[in-house]
């Protein structure tokens, strides 16, 4: 695999707290003043769509927003797209069923049980959580297994924080997530396109990572339902599929966990889905992705251009293997 170096990613600094929370506060008056409802479960079917094409939400967001880029130059995705075009089959299997029925989502209250292989087992109030970790603000570019891409500024903790303080035991090797179970909440679990709940896994090592993050938000305001509320996993050298949404559960293990769409296509999806130009699906080529709002197809680029950051960690593994 021809592997280039990624230049540092200015985009990662930490976010200082205090920032963090006044910024949120002042998108939210802002909103408020205007007469525009926020994100959440109250946000109906109804309240989506605003002005000019873009959600109300959208409207709120802030400007700084617009002259953002990648560490490779690339602009943000607009809010609209991160939002309105996902993968969430807890919701529906369209790309557009998530922002229309995920309102029946209530992010609040929201807890995360910790188990396995740790000396502070528990269950775990999420803004517990937020609070307890620094709050990061992250520009990364998300590739879908599908072959379509997008650039996305998520804000959250570094999951590697949350790893040290639950202090694993040494037979821990794996995390196994877990997303929410909760078939009135999310009516796509009523029909059996997997096997519900959602599962994904990570080695102990990607978990603990710097680029692997906890996501609460996206955009400078809380995480839309239908991106995964309120807390779910962002893992940019990877396929999305990777980044399971809505976590209620995360369990340390010595084997290596079960994930869903390795259960149901093994053929097709492997346990570490990292991207790989030169391994193509068996039904479509890697080689080359679309980014959301551009005409044409660009390069893909090895580990989603992450290489310099991930790849000493599968040197040795045969990656074809494991696609």
């Amino acid at each position: 695999m021809l592997i280039r170096r990624a230049p540092d990613i200015p985009s990662s600094e930490i976010t200082p707290r205090e920032t963090y929370l006044n910024r949120r506060q002042f998108i939210r008056s802002a909103g408020a003043g205007l007469g525009l409802a926020g994100l959440g479960a109250a946000a109906g079917p109804d309240t989506l769509l605003g002005q000019a094409g873009l959600s109300q939400e959208a409207q709120e967001v802030d400007p700084r927003y617009k002259t953002l880029t990648d560490e490779l130059g690339d602009k943000l995705n607009s809010f609209d797209d991160v939002t309105t075009y996902n993968n969430f089959y807890e919701f529906g299997t369209g790309k557009g069923d998530p922002v229309r029925n995920a309102h029946t989502l209530e992010p609040r209250p929201w807890a995360v049980t910790i188990s396995g292989e740790v000396e502070r087992p528990g269950v775990y109030d999420v803004d517990d959580l937020m609070k307890r970790f620094t709050m990061a603000e992250r520009i990364y570019r998300l590739r879908c297994v599908e072959a379509w891409s997008m650039v996305i500024p998520w804000e959250g903790f570094l999951l590697r924080h949350l790893v040290d303080w639950v202090q694993p035991t040494s037979r821990a090797k794996y995390i196994a997530f877990v997303t929410k179970f909760d078939p009135v909440q999310m009516p796509g679990q009523n029909r059996m396109v997997l096997q519900w709940p959602y599962r994904e896994g990570l080695r102990l090592d990607e978990a603990r990572n710097p680029l692997t993050l906890m996501a609460t938000g996206v955009y400078g305001v809380d995480m839309p339902n239908q991106n995964g509320a309120p807390l779910r996993l962002v893992v940019p050298w990877k396929y999305g599929f990777k980044s399971i949404k809505s976590i209620v559960e995360m369990r340390f293990q010595e084997e290596m966990p079960e994930t869903s769409w390795n259960l149901a296509a093994p053929q097709e999806y492997g346990f570490y889905a990292n991207v790989n130009p030169e391994v193509d699906h068996p039904r479509w080529s890697q080689a080359r992705e679309r980014r959301l709002g551009e005409f044409g197809r660009r390069e893909t680029l090895p580990f989603n251009g992450y290489a310099d950051q991930v790849a000493d960690m599968y040197s040795g593994l045969d990656l074809r293997r494991w696609y």
